[in-house]
């Protein structure tokens, strides 16, 4: 086995990420000639306890702030800061490049799984349906393998025909970090650094109720009149992760997010409040008269599906907008399949940079999820319906199509922008799933389930593909085998559909995902209300609101027609306010940091200093979430009293108690300050 290039010489090559010239082409880091390791005991176990641990912290942060994180970049410094204490410490050989290469695709898994199961899955206890442990297992690990193998035939696609053409911006943070780390670990010590502080951040705030963990103008005395007449109500939550995650999102998307938020809750919440004074009784089945509605239940009950047929109409613009990509990609995975026919080898057999599964491999695992799938559906839950194998074969029919349909509009979309529509995409899943085997006969609560796990595996095979194209591009950029990184996704979300399960099911215990008498204030989790609200329409009998959905989509049509993201706008309009306006403090911190030199070179360093402290802020503050959960359970279930609460420290928790709305603001703008003045401290030459 070769070793790494030696380290002084290590760069990315100058063509990296331009287009190649006229017979160019491209020589990773580590070239074909040289085989370093790359799947080591070291790797494999390292790859599998960062999967659980970010899955657990990825599927608490989705639940709760509707967002997924991509656990890629701080896997990444993890892994480099472990190959530099082996050095150093143990006396250990560091890990080479392609070690951490493997260690990234097993791991990654852990956003890959949760960015996918948790969006859906939840519904599963929000409309009270019996299910289990195993059945919501399933779900996430049967779309992950799904999607490795869809996306499979795309691969010399995306990262080679389009070598230069797309960003990757995500590949290329995540690749720069493994490089520099062959110089060094100092980037996981300031991840460190930050997660404890986020960890501490969140955990004397909304765990132990040290400050409001919601700014709200409507706790402002002075502004009771206006609230109570208007119904405008500005929010923003306190917590250090989603500072981070605004940091990392950047100010375009972020200020397109709160501008859907600022639609709903300042303009079309206040609209119908005022509208209610001219209708004494009330407009829709079950809800009271709009006059008698607080600012929560009117965008509860008429502006959020609004929200909701946005992100539908946006999900099928980005299809229409995709379809030269998916007609050029399926080409060439057909010509693959052609050539296969006809008796070819394997072309990639010489070359270790360019070795993959073997299509024959590829279609036998799609045919082969494909008929797990099929079995998983007829003798789960259609098992004593009429027609079972008749709903089973729609259902699965569904599940291919939308899925080879979606996969390349979501890596595209990830090899682009980073961000890919994979709610609009699973909310369009469901309505059209909903519809059909509702035509079919399947109703009440058998239908809504059946829906749901269609939905979590479509979702869970699209955050997939959106993962996987990020791994193919870093995996060619530095010369690791793409066999291995799609067997280690394989591998990986085993170990991710496991935890994701296991956090789920604990947060539905602790929190609920939906208001009811245990649990007053249950955790967000917008994405499978969203998908709940859709099934009660179509299967509940009440009657999907179709004229909001219908407004929804012409305003994201617009928006679109303006040039600005539908998708992200809709998401705005959907989700509440407390969770999007920080968002843009973080991206505003952001735009700060990379303006506050003149000197290109030490903004771009600053900038990623602040990148590393954001990304610590999202792992700790994700992670003291899913200790606090595990806490709660156990104060539940032993009767014990294990956290302390602030607020019952006599004088001074009175104190805490009447000015808590104010104290997190504070402590929130103080810690944006601290994001921005430690990202300022770097150097050039650090």
């Amino acid at each position: 086995m070769s070793p790494d290039p030696v380290q002084d010489d290590l760069h990315l090559p100058e063509n990296a990420f331009r287009e190649l010239r006229e017979g160019e082409t491209y020589e990773p880091v580590v070239p074909a000639s040289q085989a370093p390791p790359e799947v080591t005991l070291r790797s494999v176990v390292s790859g599998f306890l960062w999967s659980v641990i970010f899955s657990a912290a990825a599927t608490y942060i989705a639940l709760k702030l509707g967002q997924g994180i991509e656990s890629a970049i701080p896997i990444s410094i993890l892994a480099v800061g472990a190959s530099v204490f082996l050095a150093k410490f143990l006396k250990s050989r560091p890990s080479t490049l392609l070690e951490n290469v493997n260690i990234l695709a097993i791991g990654a898994t852990s956003g890959i799984v949760a960015g996918g199961s948790v969006f859906v899955m939840p519904a599963v206890h929000i409309l009270h349906l019996k299910t289990s442990f195993w059945q919501i297992f399933l779900v996430p690990l049967l779309g992950a393998i799904l999607g490795v193998f869809f996306l499979a035939p795309f691969r010399r696609y995306f990262v080679r025909d389009l070598h230069g053409k797309l960003p990757f911006p995500e590949a290329t943070a995540t690749t720069e970090i493994l490089m520099a780390g062959k110089r060094g670990g100092r980037s996981a010590i300031v991840l460190t650094y930050s997660a404890i502080t986020a960890a501490l951040f969140d955990f004397i705030g909304p765990a132990m109720h040290g400050w409001a963990e919601n700014f709200s103008t409507s706790a402002i005395g002075a502004l009771n009149g206006f609230t109570q007449k208007f119904k405008a109500v500005f929010s923003m939550n306190t917590a250090a992760a989603v500072l981070g995650l605004g940091y990392i999102m950047g100010i375009r998307y972020a200020a397109i997010i709160m501008a859907g938020s600022m639609l709903s809750f300042l303009v079309l919440v206040p609209l119908f409040a005022h509208l209610g004074t001219f209708i004494p009784g009330p407009i829709s089945a079950g809800v009271g008269p709009l006059a008698s509605m607080s600012a929560g239940d009117i965008f509860a009950n008429y502006v959020r599906p609004v929200g909701i047929g946005g992100i539908f109409a946006a999900g099928i613009i980005s299809i229409l907008k995709m379809s030269p990509v998916i007609g050029n990609a399926t080409k060439q995975a057909f010509g693959e399949v052609k050539h296969l026919l006809k008796g070819g080898g394997r072309e990639t057999a010489d070359v270790r940079t360019d070795r993959a599964l073997p299509m024959s491999v590829v279609l036998i695992g799609i045919a082969a999820a494909s008929l797990a799938i099929l079995l998983y559906f007829r003798f789960s839950v259609l098992a004593d319906e009429p027609r079972a194998t008749d709903l089973a074969l729609v259902s699965t029919l569904l599940t291919l199509v939308i899925t080879f349909l979606f996969a390349a509009v979501s890596a595209w979309a990830v090899a682009m922008i980073s961000v890919t529509p994979i709610s609009g995409m699973t909310l369009t899943t469901l309505i059209v799933t909903a519809v059909a085997l509702a035509s079919l006969g399947l109703a009440g609560k058998s239908g809504m389930l059946q829906v749901l796990l269609v939905g979590g595996v479509v979702c869970t095979a699209l955050s997939m593909s959106g993962s996987l194209v990020t791994q193919y591009k870093i995996g060619y950029w530095l010369g690791a085998t793409p066999r291995k990184i799609e067997i280690g996704n394989l591998v990986g979300s085993v170990a991710a559909s496991l935890a994701t399960t296991a956090v789920i099911i604990l947060m539905a215990k602790v929190y609920g995902f939906a208001p009811s008498p245990a649990h007053p204030n249950p955790l967000p989790a917008p994405q499978p209300n969203a998908m709940a609200a859709v099934l009660k329409g179509v299967f509940g009998g009440a009657g999907a609101p179709w004229f909001m959905y219908v407004l929804g989509a012409v305003i994201a049509g617009a928006v679109e027609m303006c040039g600005v993201s539908g998708l992200a706008f809709a998401m705005g309009m959907y989700l509440p306010m407390e969770l999007n306006s920080p968002l843009v403090l973080g991206a505003a911190v952001a735009w700060f940091v990379q303006r506050s030199s003149s000197d290109s070179t030490l903004a771009k360093a600053r900038h990623e200093k602040g990148t590393l402290v954001a990304s610590g802020f999202i792992a700790g503050g994700a992670l003291v979430g899913v200790l606090t959960a595990l806490l709660r359970f156990i104060e539940d279930s032993a009767h014990v009293h294990i956290i302390p609460e602030i607020t019952s420290w006599g004088g001074f928790g009175a104190f805490v108690g009447a000015w808590g709305n104010w104290i997190g603001l504070v402590v929130f703008l103080l810690l944006a300050w601290g994001l921005y003045w430690d990202a300022c401290r770097e150097k050039v030459d650090a």
